[in-house]
């Protein structure tokens, strides 16, 4: 890493990790342990952990079961706290079952039975025609008894969902359902509250047209994802409502249509409405959904790690810490990039440069008088008996193509290196 950065070997690997968000390996290796609920009931790492009878498989010499209380005490490593998640998850995968095997998947064999509809918020006449189609749906769906129009909409409020279903036949609402639950994320709540609408939907004699309302469309796509999800139990009871729905009648379909809460649109603006009125209160104990389960290990890692590299003062005391255009100190992240690299990761040479200068071992007076003393380190400016980061970034003469004051900001920072090509580079250096 130290080589492909072009850094040096004296600078502190846990500041570039850092800077490039890598996460330290034992929180990795906590990451990815909680991603042990993927695995199948037969693997062999299940039959470590404590016996469940749901699981069907027998105990092994070396499960946690079959070891004495001393022995478990000692047991040092995530092996028992994956054995406590799968306490605490409700199941939610199905990677066996057929509706996801090739060649017997729905998109495989009625493909030409269900339809996305998609809007995107680009300019007031796609806000227009947003309007007016959803407008002629819903005259269309009134004028036919044969369609339903299923409107939904969910709610979190403190990690307490709501979710409101809507069956509207012939301009009128003939069905209304309400669900609460607990610790799960939009798009699972989003997809239990599609399963409930299309359970009842389908149910319905005499109907051969299901069109179904939603403000996130692609929890919706998740029905016919057939790659290994967190959301498979429900995607898979969907998908055998929707199978025996279009075996009943070759015609019968299903549309998707979404509809954003910018659109203002009166059938959902009032379910949206009538859920966000809902204030549930969670009894505890409750299982986690895989999802929230998952988000909350992440974000207790990266709390750790954050918390890790400015308490500890693990980052060392020349780290050059920055803001952001919002004024934010620069923490470290793994997930989406770097909180440092997507300002200056564009460029090689001046991600060198930057990444010298921020744990402050470039190729300066400074680190020259501390490595290799016996050498020149004065400023070739002659105004300043050592050549310092500080005084390269506010005081030196040779490198004012670009002047700021904020040199807090990783923005202004990264444009003094820009205007200073040769500033903490080589070709700079004293030889």
């Amino acid at each position: 890493m130290i080589w492909i950065l072009g850094t040096f070997q004296t600078s502190p690997s846990f500041d570039i990790k850092a800077i490039v968000g890598l996460i330290p390996i034992y929180l990795y290796l906590q990451k990815l342990s909680s991603r042990a609920y993927l695995l199948l009931n037969n693997h062999i790492l299940k039959s470590l952990l404590e016996v469940r009878p749901s699981l069907n498989i027998g105990p092994h010499w070396f499960s946690l079961d079959s070891l004495p209380p001393y022995q478990q005490l000692i047991i040092k490593g995530f092996v028992v706290n994956m054995d406590n998640r799968f306490n605490e998850v409700f199941p939610a995968f199905e990677p066996l079952n057929k509706e996801f095997s090739p060649g017997s998947r729905i998109i495989d064999s009625f493909s030409n039975h269900f339809l996305f509809h998609l809007f995107k918020k680009s300019s007031n006449k796609t806000f227009k025609t947003c309007l007016h189609l959803l407008n002629n749906l819903m005259i269309s769906s009134s004028l036919d008894s044969s369609h339903i129009l299923m409107v939904t909409n969910t709610s979190i409020k403190n990690n307490a969902a709501t979710s409101i279903t809507y069956i509207h036949i012939c301009d009128k609402a003939v069905t209304k359902t309400i669900h609460h639950t607990v610790n799960v994320l939009t798009t699972e709540t989003k997809l239990f509250t599609i399963r409930c609408g299309i359970n009842q939907a389908t149910s319905i004699l005499g109907i051969s047209k299901i069109v179904v309302i939603t403000d996130l469309l692609h929890a919706a796509w998740r029905i016919f994802d057939s790659s290994l999800h967190p959301h498979q139990i429900h995607t898979a009871s969907i998908l055998n409502e929707l199978r025996r729905f279009f075996i009943k009648n070759y015609n019968n379909s299903i549309e998707f249509w979404k509809c954003p809460s910018w659109c203002n649109w009166s059938l959902h603006k009032a379910v949206d409405t009538e859920t966000k009125q809902f204030h549930p209160q969670p009894l505890y104990p409750c299982k986690l959904s895989w999802d929230f389960s998952k988000k909350n290990k992440c974000d207790n890692i990266l709390s750790s790690w954050k918390m890790t590299f400015q308490a500890l003062d693990l980052k060392g005391h020349h780290f050059l810490d920055f803001c952001n255009e919002y004024n934010n100190p620069l923490e470290p992240i793994y997930a989406k990039g770097s909180s440092w690299l997507k300002y200056f990761g564009h460029s090689n040479s001046l991600c060198v440069r930057a990444i010298r200068v921020i744990v402050n071992h470039a190729p300066i007076g400074k680190y020259r008088l501390r490595f290799f003393p016996w050498k020149d380190f004065s400023c070739p400016c002659g105004s300043y008996p050592s050549e310092s980061r500080h005084h390269i970034l506010h005081e030196c003469r040779r490198f004012n193509a670009y002047w700021n004051l904020r040199r807090d900001s990783i923005s202004h920072f990264v444009l003094f290196l820009e205007f200073n090509s040769s500033a903490f580079s080589f070709r700079d250096a004293i030889t």
